[in-house]
């Protein structure tokens, strides 16, 4: 596949089958991940790989748990409370995979975590399969139990949890707003 056509046919997956990735793919696409640029080339990042349901269904219980008490306090969209309330929705949407992108803490952490995320969509969909970064997740996993679930260390900070599986179903490409770009010639 293409770079541009991974670029642009890479998608938000939600549906997967029940068929597990096997180990070597997933290191694949972290040797993809590792190849991304960071910060006076500290690469700080920290991959941990769950695909073990049962480890999954209790993050996920956690998690869902963690952001329903945190939007009970502040003003929050209908949407996500919505979906957060359902107890039939799993937030990742049983994956067969999923793979925590941790950076140590500190300057450019974060900005080099998400940008070995990108990578990692990116080999995903150049080898069919689907991905998506799974924001209620992140924060319960930046906590003391969230970190030790996965055994990450005290010093790491969770950034990015990717979701990682074959699609069920073909998702249609999204229209893009035209970009705003301003110039200076």
């Amino acid at each position: 596949m293409e770079l541009n056509e991974a670029i642009r046919g890479r998608r938000a997956t939600r549906q997967f089958t029940r068929a597990q990735v096997p180990r070597p793919i997933l290191l694949e696409l972290i040797d993809a991940a590792i190849q991304a640029p960071s910060a006076i080339n500290t690469q700080p990042w920290h991959f941990t790989v769950i695909q073990n349901q049962a480890l999954l269904d209790r993050i996920a219980a956690a998690s869902k748990a963690y952001m329903l008490d945190a939007m009970a306090h502040v003003t929050a969209p209908a949407h996500p409370r919505e979906h957060l309330q359902n107890p039939d929705f799993h937030i990742f949407y049983h994956a067969p995979a999923l793979v925590v992108i941790s950076a140590t803490a500190g300057d450019w952490a974060v900005e080099d975590a998400t940008l070995a995320a990108q990578n990692l969509m990116l080999a995903a969909c150049a080898k069919g399969l689907g991905t998506c970064w799974i924001g209620f997740a992140q924060r319960w996993l930046g906590t003391d139990e969230g970190k030790q679930s996965i055994a990450l260390p005290p010093e790491m900070l969770p950034v990015a949890p990717i979701i990682v599986g074959y699609p069920a179903v073909a998702m249609p490409p999204v229209p893009r707003t035209p970009p705003r770009v301003r110039w200076f010639d």
